[in-house]
């Protein structure tokens, strides 16, 4: 009796389930699929950009124009990355452009000026990004300081102690050693130029991708994201996630500071001075929300390429910098508009 029971009201809770789903309007399923999916939408906008300004202009989809794009996008999307983690928190980092900045000039002055041998140069480059980054953990997590106002206040120091400790001064490649130029050398994929700073990138998109989607660490971030107090109260250290999670960011804005060095063709301290901004951009283009708990690594890629994708596009039409500009804020406000629609949804 028991058994034909339960079984009666499965079948019941089956059938309101596929009541509710046919009474969903298209938009209600829409709404339920980006939800589920954040990084549909960029996708989406990402295909119909390809498709508009191949239209406008063939010379975008020919592979020198496609290999330079990628090369353009391959220090804000590392950039981004670390970004997502901060802002998968429902904080941000407006320093992270400031932290690549100063590990690329700790790395190319020690192996320039100091003498340093290149791996060990390279090696405390990328540990002074991860120093930077836990400092701002610290304050984040033992002052319980806003994280914009942290980052924006360390976004100076940062910024000023790159300047200080450079002399304010540019070095060329050809001062350094081969090493620290590895990232900008290219090879040859099916006509396309990869340079290794491209490829290095995609590998760290690869792991932080899965620690995100296979580790505790990954869920435990998450949680943070989503609600704070509750993760604390499930038994979760949030105030040491966080602070592994601003470690792990400056070591991956480090490790982009040695992709600048290849990009750019060497170091100078007023390298990428929209880089923090773009990432940020790029994240929230890409369908990570910004109030935390939602979002990957998937659409925070494809948010790069659309940001360097419409302003290269722009470009090629021959439309103005302002226009460009414009453009890409016009994106932001619409990603951010999409984002508080999608939050809205109703299981």
């Amino acid at each position: 009796m028991s058994t034909t029971t339960t079984t009666g009201g499965a079948r019941q809770s089956a059938a309101q389930a596929e009541l509710s789903r046919r009474a969903q309007t298209p938009a209600q399923r829409v709404q339920h699929l980006l939800h589920g999916n954040p990084w549909l939408s960029p996708l989406v906008l990402l295909i119909v950009t390809i498709i508009v300004f191949s239209i406008v202009n063939p010379r975008f989809m020919q592979a020198n124009s496609i290999s330079l794009l990628v090369q353009q996008t391959a220090v804000v999307a590392a950039l981004a990355l670390g970004q997502t983690l901060v802002i998968l928190t429902a904080g941000i980092d407006l320093s992270c452009g400031a932290i690549c900045v100063l590990s690329m000039m700790i790395m190319a002055s020690l192996a320039a000026k100091n003498g340093l041998p290149g791996p060990l140069a390279l090696v405390i480059g990328i540990a002074a990004g991860l120093l930077a980054g836990y400092i701002n953990g610290l304050l984040v997590t033992r002052l319980n300081l806003p994280p914009f106002i942290v980052t924006l206040g360390t976004l100076s120091i940062f910024t000023a102690i790159a300047l200080l400790y450079s002399g304010a001064e540019s070095i060329q490649d050809n001062r350094l050693p081969d090493i620290l130029n590895w990232t900008g050398n290219s090879f040859s994929i099916a006509g396309f130029r990869v340079t290794n700073g491209v490829l290095l990138v995609i590998i760290m998109y690869a792991v932080v991708g899965f620690a995100l989607s296979q580790t505790a660490w990954g869920r435990h971030l998450y949680a943070v994201g989503d609600d704070s107090e509750s993760a604390r109260l499930s038994g979760i250290a949030s105030k040491r996630v966080l602070l592994s999670v601003y470690s792990v960011a400056g070591l991956i804005f480090g490790v982009g500071g040695w992709v600048l060095i290849g990009r750019s063709g060497g170091a100078t301290p007023n390298a990428i001075p929209t880089g923090n901004l773009d990432s940020i951009t790029a994240v929230v283009i890409g369908g990570t929300s910004l109030f935390g708990g939602r979002g990957g690594v998937v659409g925070t890629a494809i948010g790069a390429l659309i940001v360097y994708a419409f302003t290269f596009g722009l470009s090629l039409a021959g439309v103005d910098q302002q226009y460009r500009i414009l453009a890409v804020g016009v994106l932001v406000i619409v990603a951010v508009a999409i984002d508080q629609w999608i939050r809205k949804v109703k299981s």
